[in-house]
């Protein structure tokens, strides 16, 4: 890890795990701001920047799915997890549309949270030393900024989320050739599990809807294979 302390924003609104979670990950270098409400992690957003989010869903002024979608639409470039007790499907499949790069179920063992999350940054960090070499993409009529998760068709833009930006990036560079579904969740999630699987099609549908524009891209589905990103 680098000398520079990694910047955590956990929102959670239970006292005694709160606490216990701040002074674990502190003990483990990394920097973790606490904030109880969705208001008091909204103003802390707002004041400083932050390498990973760690939101619960069940708050008392906002859900932590209303409050990933502020993230989306304010700060794209931010990564979020959550950390909840909430563990039905729809609930698991709704985090992960929303752009989450995991979704861990309480309660978790402080250890694993560790190793999850240094995982997390590690893989998130790779990724962004890659498209900050300035890497810029044609794809028919558009334009994709990796580094700026942008992607341009004339004179809107649209800015991607991470993850779909990080998606993008992996077809884009893998180009009129198959990417199974292992070596796309391996590769982005770091898991090739069901949840997962899940999750990748929602992204999926999401740059099919974003690329829609221009009929000689698509991104074809290989049956109980993967997918590949075709140009003309």
């Amino acid at each position: 890890m680098a000398s520079e302390k990694d910047k955590i924003m956990l929102l959670e609104d239970d006292e005694t795990l709160g606490y216990l979670l701040q002074e674990y990950l502190n003990m483990n270098d990394f920097e973790v701001y606490w904030a109880k409400t969705g208001d008091e992690g909204w103003k802390m957003l707002e004041q400083n920047s932050y390498d990973l989010a760690i939101l619960d869903v069940m708050l008392p002024d906002i859900d932590g799915f209303s409050f990933a979608k502020k993230i989306n639409a304010v700060n794209p470039h931010l990564p979020f997890l959550f950390l909840t007790a909430r563990s039905l499907k729809i609930d698991i499949l709704k985090g992960f549309s929303l752009g989450a790069v995991d979704y861990l179920k309480k309660p978790i063992d402080e250890e694993v949270l560790v190793v999850r999350i240094k995982a997390l940054l590690s893989r998130l960090k790779s990724t962004v030393d890659t498209q900050d070499d300035g890497n810029t993409f044609t794809l028919g009529n558009y334009t994709f900024d990796a580094a700026n998760q942008q992607l341009h068709f004339k004179d809107e833009v649209t800015t991607l989320t991470k993850r779909e930006s990080e998606l993008l990036h992996f077809l884009v560079t893998n180009k009129n050739r198959i990417c199974t579904h292992k070596e796309i969740l391996n590769h982005l999630w770091g898991k090739n599990d069901y949840f997962n699987r899940k999750s990748l099609n929602v992204f999926i549908t999401h740059l099919r809807k974003y690329l829609s524009k221009d009929w000689t891209i698509k991104i074809e589905n290989i049956h109980n294979r993967g997918f590949i990103l075709k140009t003309e």
